[in-house]
């Protein structure tokens, strides 16, 4: 597959949060200096400076083969059946969704669980930015600027047991905040799916923390998703709350469209030739230019993934 390099696509101005030994080291020496907290204040700017982890720095392995797809259609056109399953509705619906504070706790055959806040997340592991093709079963596309960290240094970071041959991803239960919970309840809520180990440890499996340049909007799945680009949409967990490695599978461990009119099995990757009772996946509508252009298998990353499902 031919990639298309956008000219100067990593020329972005990078804002790095100042190291923690450097912002206490500053906080010693003003005290030092007898300085008062309030002339201690830094002026806004510089404090947000000093916060901000966002835009990232972009990984130019990682290229597109069209034009990314505008922000408005990213952010305004989104799969999310806990709020809603009218698209156009999810962004309004989902503003009642508390994400701060957020844990993620991480669990199974580890060492120990190990509960990790956000911050603590972005502080332990750096961030990129990586341009991914987005596929969903529906037949439509994207392409999107995701900020994030490789699920492979997490696993590195809670060092997984060898008999672990699974990663189970698990959302959020709130049906007060939630109106498609509350509403929907014949839904094996909450929402959850799952990777084999290769999945998980493959290069391109990404943990998703922004978009476009600043932290994730709740609709597109905030504050941490899953963003598995060789697979359709619905692999991709959002809002994640847990994270289990498993020796096997529960006998339901996933989401919904596994047993529905989706037809889509475990591994779900993308595939053109996929036999689909609603919608054909031999071509795939652009969101944003309604141009259609034909499926590529594994969605245009076979040549990293397509080994990991080789017949021996």
């Amino acid at each position: 597959m031919a990639h298309i390099r956008i000219p100067k696509a990593w020329d972005i101005p990078e804002q790095e949060a100042t190291s923690e030994h450097v912002y206490l080291n500053r906080r010693k020496f003003l005290a030092a200096m007898g300085i008062t907290a309030a002339v201690q204040i830094l002026p806004r700017r510089l404090q947000a400076a000093e916060n901000s982890l966002y835009p990232a720095k972009r990984n130019p392995r990682f290229l597109l083969d069209r034009t990314i797809t505008d922000e408005k259609a990213v952010t305004h056109y989104n799969n999310f059946i806990e709020f809603s399953d009218e698209k156009d509705q999810v962004s309004v619906l989902a503003s009642g969704l508390q994400t701060d504070p957020w844990t993620v706790l991480v669990s199974g055959l580890i060492d120990r669980a190990q509960t990790f806040d956000i911050p603590k997340l972005t502080r332990l592991i750096p961030l990129e930015e990586r341009l991914y093709r987005h596929r969903c079963v529906e037949g439509w596309s994207m392409a999107v600027p995701w900020i994030g960290f490789p699920l492979k240094a997490l696993i590195d970071l809670v060092r997984p047991k060898p008999e672990a041959k699974y990663v189970r991803f698990l959302s959020f239960y709130r049906p007060d905040e939630a109106p498609g919970q509350k509403r929907m309840t014949s839904y094996p809520w909450p929402y959850s799916d799952a990777l084999t180990m290769a999945e998980a440890m493959n290069e391109l499996t990404f943990l998703a923390t922004g978009l476009y340049g600043h932290e994730l909007p709740k609709q597109n799945g905030a504050p941490i998703r899953l963003v598995v680009p060789w697979k359709f949409g619905f692999k991709s967990v959002k809002s994640i709350v847990a994270i289990e490695f498993l020796d096997f599978l529960p006998k339901k461990p996933l989401t919904y469209w596994h047993d529905s009119s989706y037809g889509s099995d475990f591994f779900a990757n993308v595939d053109p030739q996929v036999m689909h009772p609603r919608w054909s996946q031999a071509t795939e509508r652009l969101i944003g230019t309604g141009e259609v252009r034909p499926t590529l298998p594994y969605n245009g990353y076979g040549a990293f993934v397509a080994h990991l499902y080789a017949k021996p």
